[in-house]
């Protein structure tokens, strides 16, 4: 197990460096510049070579690259164009928001979909099945700001029972954060949910037709420990490789829900990032979202050893 986490681990470092070169690159390849957008409407030619020289835009890319590695691998990701402040203050102001925001959805997600792919599958060809690929459906084609808007009108508006938009952190009043959360990761939960119970439901029928399946209720085996300990630990490798692909979907940032719900998460931070030219938080964030991506990975590659043992070799 040490001997595969450190396999794994020496993976992710040149992984990591050909990223950190995909976004610096790709970064410059937006059109507009930084410094004329620093500079203002008036535009002076002195202060736009100033901005320049401080911010190291005249140098070549190449140089440009080596500065911000070495400013990253310090802990230093640079500083906003725009708002003048540490990108790294940003990203640990709006990062646990949607942290938070991201592995609610998720536990919903998992709360839902996989007993509802388990139930299908056992119960195939039946109401049960039917009701659960239905179920299905509707996650899966209904818009997330349809959603978002309707649980507004119907929790907030008319029953009065939660917050119809705003954050509160953990910090401050646990309750009141879970209150201001919960709508948004239901809607973000639910089209994961419906994924979710099609592949549950996949990795469930081809499990329930093998081999050792068969012998288990020939030993006399209870149904429900055929299921649970036999048909289920063997069908999760699927449905963790897509449930950590969700996670980091989610933490990347979930921009739609977030602006209706007025959630001042990652997703917001990107897009006015973009939008304002703000290359050094474009690239730290973009950096730190791929670094999750890369550990969700690794996580659920130790959960698939875990899960089934059989893999360990």
């Amino acid at each position: 197990m040490l001997n595969f986490l450190a396999r794994r681990i020496v993976q992710l470092i040149p992984t990591l460096f050909f990223v950190s070169i995909l976004i610096f690159s790709l970064q410059h390849l937006l059109p507009g510049d930084p410094a004329l957008v620093m500079a203002g409407e008036e535009r002076d030619p002195a202060a736009i070579e100033q901005i320049r020289k401080q911010y190291r835009l005249d140098r070549p890319i190449p140089v440009q690259y080596a500065y911000w590695v070495k400013g990253v691998l310090s802990g230093d990701f640079g500083e906003s164009l725009r708002i003048k402040v540490p990108v790294l203050d940003l990203i640990e102001q709006k990062l646990p928001v949607t942290l938070q925001l991201g592995l609610m959805a998720i536990v919903i997600a998992f709360l839902i979909g996989i007993p509802a792919g388990i139930v299908s599958a056992v119960k195939k060809g039946t109401a049960w099945d039917y009701a659960a690929n239905l179920f299905a459906l509707w996650g899966i084609s209904t818009p997330n700001f349809w959603l978002g808007i309707m649980l507004i009108f119907l929790f907030s508006i008319k029953l009065n029972w939660l917050p119809a938009s705003g954050y509160v952190p953990l910090s401050e009043n646990w309750r009141a954060s879970l209150a201001s959360t919960i709508l948004p990761a239901f809607v973000l939960g639910n089209a994961i949910a419906a994924i979710l119970m099609r592949h549950t439901r996949s990795a469930m029928l081809q499990v329930l037709e093998s081999d050792y399946v068969r012998t288990a209720r020939a030993k006399g085996l209870s149904e429900r420990a055929v299921i649970l300990k036999h048909a289920l630990r063997n069908a999760l490798t699927p449905v963790i490789t897509l449930g950590a692909l969700e996670l980091g979907t989610l933490l990347s940032g979930a921009v739609l829900t977030e602006q209706i719900f007025s959630i001042p998460g990652f997703g917001k931070l990107i897009v006015d990032a973009v939008f304002n030219r703000d290359y050094a938080v474009v690239q730290g964030v973009v950096l730190v979202t791929a670094t999750i991506y890369i550990t969700l990975n690794l996580v659920a590659d130790i959960a698939y050893i875990l899960v089934n043992p059989r893999l360990r070799a």
